[in-house]
């Protein structure tokens, strides 16, 4: 049976990092300009890869960010899309920071309340695809059904989606997928933390800074002469004495 439901199919061997998806973004009327979706560059050191980051709309367990809101303020949709909380009833505790797995949520300093990509659900329950995936020039965000995805020539090369995670212990189920290789059903991203050195221990050439300076001399070796200072400099000076002016030399009259 065809799947139904669009979901967000995310391929980082596609980005570019040209970051259009984080321009469109801010296109979105409910995000008042400010866009929700990171660009993370992977290995700077090694390589120029980057990925595009957004809200993966966990299932299960269901919207972590939401069970963690004493407010209520952020409520899932019957398509399983987790809004951007509710302005009105946002307290601003951060609950939903804390919470998430994927670290998504921004907190609008100025007004006290939480956003994240919400699917540009203006756009999604009227049919249309989400702003970041109209715009990507290398559909490395894909929109639409798993069959669509295959449609779309996806599927080779060894192309596999993956929507389950683990933080350890911590398994979490997404609405959106990830493309990974055949081999992989599931991605433990701490052990990827584990495994990234973050550039500490990057096998990189040495540093050519100084191949052509001479080594430091002291200035006695090096001939300059020393200025003298007063034994102890933070005292104050004592004002000079002031000179006597000369006495007036009387004028001799001519005889």
């Amino acid at each position: 049976m065809a799947e139904s439901v669009k979901r967000i199919f995310l391929d980082p061997s596609r980005c570019i990092g040209c970051r259009s998806c984080v321009a469109a973004c801010r296109e979105c009327d409910t995000h008042k300009g400010e866009s929700m979706i990171y660009i993370d560059y992977v290995e700077r050191h090694n390589t120029v890869a980057s990925s595009p980051t957004l809200c993966m709309h966990c299932e299960d367990p269901l919207a972590p960010c939401a069970q963690v809101c004493p407010a209520q303020a952020i409520l899932v949709s019957p398509d399983g899309v987790v809004q951007s909380a509710d302005e009105t009833r946002c307290i601003y505790c951060e609950n939903c920071g804390y919470a998430c797995p994927f670290g998504v949520p921004k907190f609008h300093r100025a007004g006290h309340y939480m956003q994240k990509c919400n699917l540009c659900y203006d756009r999604t329950s009227q049919g249309k695809g989400p702003m970041c995936a109209t715009v990507c020039p290398t559909q490395a965000i894909f929109y639409g059904t798993y069959e669509e995805w295959l449609a779309a020539g996806r599927g080779q090369q060894g192309a596999k989606p993956v929507n389950t995670f683990y933080f350890g212990r911590q398994r979490v189920q997404t609405r959106n997928y990830v493309t990974m290789r055949e081999q992989e059903d599931e991605l433990d991203l701490m052990a990827l933390v584990e495994q990234a050195d973050m550039g500490l221990h990057a096998d990189l050439p040495a540093a050519t800074a100084n191949q052509y300076a001479e080594s430091w001399v002291n200035a006695e070796t090096a001939g300059i002469p020393q200025r003298e200072t007063q034994p102890s400099p933070w005292t104050p000076l004592q004002p000079l004495s002031p000179t006597p002016a000369p006495s007036p030399v009387p004028a001799q009259s001519e005889s």
